[in-house]
């Protein structure tokens, strides 16, 4: 583990390079002895701001550090007791009433080494480091609470242990992830609200994993406790749709008055895996942030409480931080919260749990402050809530506050965490409560007595023991809240639902032209110049259209009537394949331009920008953002469909299972670039059968479009139509150049999206044909091609573009045009245990008729997705195309005869 306590020596060489050295001196020194002795004092206070953290009294439970860190002494930095009532010059120390040195030195141990470890001189921005200097070592002049503030702090100490104690006996042994030895969560969380007001603030995002999300639902949010005591009896009140989820994943939304401002709470649903919402959290309140003025998007603020294992040890908390600061994903400053029990679930933080002094150094990679508070001191923690919000709001960057405490039962309340940790828990035995201790402050303070310490004990049981909302400043809805509003259209509609995604000819002209104008002295690179060109010709139905320009197409159709639009991905803005272009680069200057943009003054808002090279963060964020508004088309796009495994936590827990835990809709586009071309297993496959396998009760739509017109009208599909899902589109590669896979111009002034395309080359009779294949993608085109060549005419190829929901009516009316077809045969290019057989084939046998017998041709069983070898691609490629048109003979064992 690292030790961070630098020497002296060091901190004042630090302290040099940020350019910190000048100061002016009061008096003159007198003598050599008395200036060595004055520069002794500025490199004490230097030190204690650099390092006075290591040396805090942070811990509750009293416990050594592990890398013990002992106190300053004055013959450190040459001097001496004989020196403690000299008066020196404190230099920028501004600590109040410290003239000597007795002064000074108590003040830096009661500033920096109390319960207050403070971790700011590693930022590089002199102003904010002297911001934060200044509000520290002048809180003392803050500090001085009224008596009635302080038992305010105590009864939300309080309500944050009778709840849990009050659980604890009425449901003896059930999982519930207690706050107790955490409390000072809930008078935290009621300060930053209160102080949120101060600022006006329309919303706070609330994200939180298990760790006292219950007693944040009742003594914060508002959740009456009858519906709670409902759910521990498993009454959960689900819709039919739903499967429903644990009481501690549950979220939560309610308006609090503040003395400014109403302020609305939102707590995200969340899954088990711990840290996978706050990208989510990031993406939900950018949306709110866009939606807003840019004036007021600070008015947005999005809170994370993490656990200090989980802090450390999870990368999407890294990834997430390095979100932070860059442009497609910044939120404008985010307050962390660690919950900060000192152990995760059995491993100690100090041999175990990570490989540093804090579980918070990840944030300096950000140069975000980090305020280590003791959470025994609701006065330190309350002030240093407020400080933290400040300081967000001053400088619009994350701000980190470790709130350190203890987990008084196990990892869940059936837990026995004597086994591993006898020391900790002995010790935890034997501590009061956080309650109980600051109860006993007061009561010597002379702010209160004992029997108003009792009633508030008696009142608070006697509300939860009523049902009651405890909450203390819940405003009462008036109606439906503002998201049942907002997606209340939306929660009974189906996938056959209408929708008209055509449009005109003169509609393509004249958003084309708006496409293609580009402003006055900005030059387009060669290439894009040609794509461009090209463009032209296919709006005028010159040559066929291609993949990017029927996308941007539906792009422009929609942001045109006031769709917002947000597409992201690593490289999207030109597009991996070179096919989008929808960001232009100035070739003589440092600029870019967006013809999307510029549709109209009344279009939706069109955001393009290229990800942090992340794929779960990233991901996670799009379906945030995506959560907060139906009427948005929201799309991600993967480099190559493969780099999705990086983001299967967030589509297991989020995207595939949101509805059905939380009724919680998503409109979300993925976009994953699918096909076997010989470039290998990692840029061959977007696992399209992970996805199918999680398909249920309609909550996903699988599309693998396979023309041009045909991603015009999907897309336009997604928002034009009532139903929303995710929708997962298996992308091409090679078809995006492919002129078999250009559509004519009048495939986009009618019709729609075929969830079947039809049989419709060549001379094909539908009573000669004695075999029909379906499949999907590219390899449509690789059989038809094939058939072309060796004039096969007694084949007919039918497409599934939509995979799920399963279209059977329309496969089933497209099958019964071959009446003399005795072999109905899928053909796939992905080896047999991938791609769609094994999820979809109980579909297709339910779409075939009595008699008829369904084969599969597909690679053999493969552990990765695609050969390595182009030379082996190619064989395996040709057989299955041979297989697939009975050129060659399909293996017995892979047929099922209905």
């Amino acid at each position: 583990m690292n030790n961070n306590s630098n020497s002296h020596e060091d901190v004042i060489s630090r302290f040099i390079n940020y350019g910190e050295s000048n100061f002016e001196s009061n008096t003159a020194p007198n003598s050599p002895t008395q200036s060595a002795a004055q520069l002794g004092v500025l490199r004490l206070i230097y030190a204690f701001r650099f390092s006075g953290h290591l040396r805090a009294t942070l811990d509750p439970l009293k416990r050594p550090r592990h890398h013990s860190t002992p106190p300053f002494t004055l013959e450190e930095f040459g001097l001496s007791e004989a020196d403690l009532d000299t008066t020196f010059d404190m230099g920028s120390y501004q600590g109040p009433n410290c003239n000597t040195l007795r002064e000074l030195f108590e003040s830096l141990n009661k500033t920096y080494c109390s319960s207050l470890g403070v971790e700011y001189m590693h930022i590089p921005n002199l102003e904010e480091r002297k911001w934060i200097q200044t509000k520290i070592e002048t809180m003392s002049l803050e500090q001085n609470e009224s008596p009635e503030y302080k038992k305010w702090l105590l009864q939300r100490i309080t309500a944050a242990e009778v709840f849990e104690k009050f659980l604890h006996n009425k449901y003896v042994g059930q999982k519930r992830f207690s706050l107790e030895g955490s409390d000072t969560l809930i008078p935290l969380l009621n300060v930053l609200i209160e102080h949120s007001g101060e600022y006006l603030m329309n919303r706070i995002c609330l994200g939180m994993a298990h760790r006292g999300r219950l007693n944040v639902l009742i003594n914060i949010m508002g959740k009456r406790a009858e519906k709670l005591f409902k759910e521990f009896a498993g009454d959960l009140g689900l819709s039919k749709k739903q499967t429903g989820d644990v009481k501690y994943h549950q979220g939560f939304s309610s308006d609090i008055k503040t003395s400014k401002k109403d302020v609305h709470l939102a707590l995200m649903f969340n899954p088990s895996h711990l840290e996978l919402v706050n990208p989510v959290i990031e993406g939900y309140a950018r949306y709110h942030q866009d939606k807003n003025n840019e004036s007021d998007r600070q008015k947005i603020l999005p809170v994370l409480i993490h656990g200090d294992a989980a802090f450390s040890g999870q990368g999407i908390v890294m990834e997430t931080l390095n979100m932070s600061q860059s442009r497609g994903y910044r939120t404008m400053g985010t307050v962390h919260i660690i919950i900060n029990n000192q152990i995760g679930f059995t491993t100690s933080k100090q041999t175990d749990a990570r490989s540093t002094d804090y579980c918070t150094d990840v944030v300096k990679m950000i140069n975000a402050p980090v305020f280590h508070v003791n959470a025994e001191d609701p006065e330190m923690v309350s002030f240093i809530t407020k400080l933290a919000l400040d300081y967000r709001m001053r400088y619009k960057k994350d701000v980190v506050i470790d709130l350190m405490c203890y987990r008084r039962h196990g990892h869940n309340e059936a837990d026995e965490p004597a086994v591993t940790q006898p020391l900790m828990y002995e010790a935890i035995r034997k501590l009061p409560t956080t309650r109980a201790n600051y109860a006993n402050t007061l009561m010597k303070q002379g702010v209160i007595d004992q029997s108003e310490v009792d009633a508030m004990i008696a009142d608070y049981r006697q509300e939860l023991k009523d049902g009651n909302r405890v909450a203390y400043n819940i405003l009462e809805p008036k109606n439906k809240r503002a998201w049942e509003l907002l997606w209340e259209d939306y929660f009974d509609s189906t996938w056959h639902d209408p929708y008209k995604s055509a449009i005109s000819k003169k509609h393509i002209k004249d958003l084309n032209k708006k496409l293609q104008h580009v402003p006055d002295g900005f030059e387009v690179h060669p290439r894009v110049k040609k794509m461009m060109s090209e463009r032209n010709k296919m709006a005028n139905d010159k040559i066929n259209a291609d993949w990017g320009f029927a996308e941007t197409l539906a792009f422009a159709s929609l942001t045109e009537v006031g769709v917002p639009i947000r597409l992201t991905g690593q490289d999207c803005g030109r597009g991996t394949f070179f096919h989008r272009n929808a960001v232009l680069h100035n070739q003589l200057a440092n600029e870019d331009y967006t013809p999307l943009m510029n549709i109209n003054e009344n279009q939706g808002r069109v955001q393009i920008f290229d990800s942090i090279l992340s794929e779960e963060a990233a991901l996670g964020f799009e379906y945030g953002y995506a959560t907060a508004n139906p009427e948005s088309l929201v799309i991600w796009e993967a480099q190559f469909g493969d780099f999705v495994n990086g983001a299967q936590a967030i589509i297991d827990q989020f995207i595939a299972s949101g509805e059905a835990k939380w009724g919680r809709l998503s409109n979300l586009v993925m976009l994953l670039p699918h096909g076997l071309e010989g470039q290998g297993p990692e840029h061959s496959s977007g696992r399209l059968e992970r996805f199918l396998q999680l398909c249920a009760s309609h909550n996903m739509q699988v599309c693998v479009p396979s023309t041009a017109s045909q991603i015009f009208h999907l897309l336009r599909r997604q928002v034009l139509r009532k139903f929303r899902a995710p929708l997962i589109i298996m992308s091409p590669k090679s078809l995006l150049r492919n002129p078999l896979a250009a559509s004519p111009l009048f495939k986009f002034t009618e019709g729609k999206f075929r969830d079947v395309y039809e049989e419709q080359y060549d001379n094909i009779k539908p009573k000669k044909v004695d075999r029909v294949v379906m499949c999907s993608g590219k390899v449509f085109y690789e059989l038809l091609t094939r058939r072309q060549d060796d004039q096969i005419n007694n084949v007919a190829i039918l497409r599934l573009e939509q995979l799920y929901p399963f279209p059977d009516e329309a496969l089933q009316s497209e099958l019964a045009k071959f009446t003399g077809a005795k072999d109905i045969v899928w053909c796939q290019e992905e080896p047999i245990n991938q791609g769609a057989w094994y999820t979809s084939r109980h579909n297709f046998m339910e779409s075939i008729k009595k008699g008829q017998t369904l084969h599969v041709v597909a690679r053999e069983l493969y552990a990765a997705p695609a050969e390595g070898s182009v030379r082996m691609h190619n064989i395996n490629q040709s057989h299955i195309i041979e297989k697939g048109l009975g050129i060659q003979p399909i293996n017995k064992a892979r047929s099922i005869k209905k």
